[in-house]
């Protein structure tokens, strides 16, 4: 192999050492939606903070019920948000609603469902209860002091939740890098055009574009073409208003192909240009500085997708202090790849009964078979020493769906 091809982990480990530490800001709590937490969000007190009744009813003393008594006097109401009372009979209960703080002195709740009320007596119409039924106890999720969420979770709704549920207005979180995607090629048109024969519309930046924004952040789009001085003039303006800077196409060995030239030229340091892979060697990585991030992806779909979910996701998560999960997938047919190089393998993705991750492979097209990925749900990582990959070996793979 030319010496000139840098290998997959050799890719990966150049990138790492280049990830960025995005700073921390804090934002007002309805303004999360999607960023990354950078601080522990910890419990503030006791969940639930007292003893919770759950179900609407009546609350006893459950000995009085183990000693055979089935009516009791209703000595007071109790709604949540009330302020604890205490039972002043053990012979009687309280009336009570769900979410009140449990009173002193009873033990069990009964549903109304399973009773009969008539003059402010309570008769049970069942034989069977249990002790301390229907009763969250304080502390029983989670107690004081105990990190609910730790940083670097992306934050939903579920976070914001929680958040808000211990009395979070702001929350600090990374601020992400101003990025930009570019699209470079003459035979480019915009998606609301029509293509002449001899070209196409303008895709991969959009599925690159929605990519990112799954991953919380908001990229511009920008189009090059393939003139060496406006490609300069284009990016050289750029680098002052942007942090990252995606480019598809134009970085292979052809005629037209100015890309790495002119990113060079731009006082960009290349870390490497091409990777033993397939799809996707001709991936140019670079930086300017410690705030310049660049990375330069084959103008393939597929191998441009590729790159995305393999390279860049990896990059965000070492920048944001993060170690995604490795999911793991076993091969449902045999596969045989003959070229040295890792081989990341297009395949439908299921689980089984048992909760194993199935991969069934798809033979596409080649790299510009894009229509393949409505198909396919991620890309198994066959590593590059083998040639024959058999029926039932597991392998990661890097999903591009949620279900998995």
């Amino acid at each position: 192999m030319n010496n000139t091809f840098i290998s997959y982990e050799n890719a990966l480990s150049i990138i790492s050492d280049h990830k960025l530490d995005f700073p921390i800001v804090s934002k007002n709590l309805e303004e999360c939606v999607g960023d990354f937490l950078a601080e522990p969000i910890i419990a503030d007190r006791d969940f639930p903070p007292f003893d919770r009744v759950t179900m609407d009813g009546i609350a006893i003393v459950y000995d009085r019920f183990a000693k055979g008594q089935r009516s009791f006097h209703i000595e007071a109401t109790v709604a949540a948000g009330d302020p604890q009372v205490q039972l002043q009979n053990n012979e009687h209960c309280f009336e009570i609603m769900t979410g009140a703080i449990m009173p002193l002195g009873v033990d069990t709740v009964i549903r109304y469902e399973d009773l009969a009320i008539e003059n402010g007596i309570a008769t049970l119409q069942i034989d069977a209860i249990k002790h301390q039924q229907n009763v969250h106890f304080k502390g029983s999720d989670l107690t004081a002091e105990t990190v609910i969420v730790p940083p670097g979770n992306q934050i939903s709704s579920a976070e914001i939740n929680i958040a808000a549920s211990v009395g979070k207005v702001q929350l600090q979180v990374r601020q992400l890098p101003k990025t930009i995607i570019f699209s470079t090629g003459d035979e480019l048109v915009s998606v609301e055009e029509t293509p002449k024969m001899h070209q196409i519309r303008r895709s991969n930046v959009y599925g690159i574009q929605a990519t990112l924004k799954e991953w919380g952040l908001t990229p511009t789009l920008h189009h090059l073409p393939d003139h060496k001085e406006k490609m300069f003039a284009e990016i050289s303006k750029e680098l002052n208003q942007y942090d990252v800077f995606i480019f598809t196409g134009g970085v292979s060995k052809g005629k037209f192909d100015y890309l790495p030239e002119v990113l060079v030229q731009l006082q960009i340091t290349k870390h490497f240009h091409k990777v033993q892979q397939r799809p996707g060697k001709p991936f140019w990585f670079g930086t300017q500085g410690d705030t310049k991030t660049i990375f330069a992806l084959p103008g393939n779909p597929v191998s441009s997708f590729v790159c995305t979910y393999v390279y860049f996701k990896y990059w965000f998560a070492q920048s944001l202090q993060i170690t995604p999960k490795k999911v793991y997938a076993q091969l449902t047919s045999e596969v045989s790849f003959k070229p040295d190089l890792t081989y990341f393998l297009q395949a439908k993705l299921e689980v089984d009964n048992n909760g194993n991750v199935l991969a069934h492979p798809l033979n596409g097209n080649g790299s510009g078979d894009f229509a393949s990925l409505v198909h396919t749900d991620g890309f198994l990582i066959l590593p590059q020493e083998k040639t024959v990959f058999e029926k039932g070996e597991v392998y990661e793979v890097i999903s591009y769906r949620n279900h998995i």
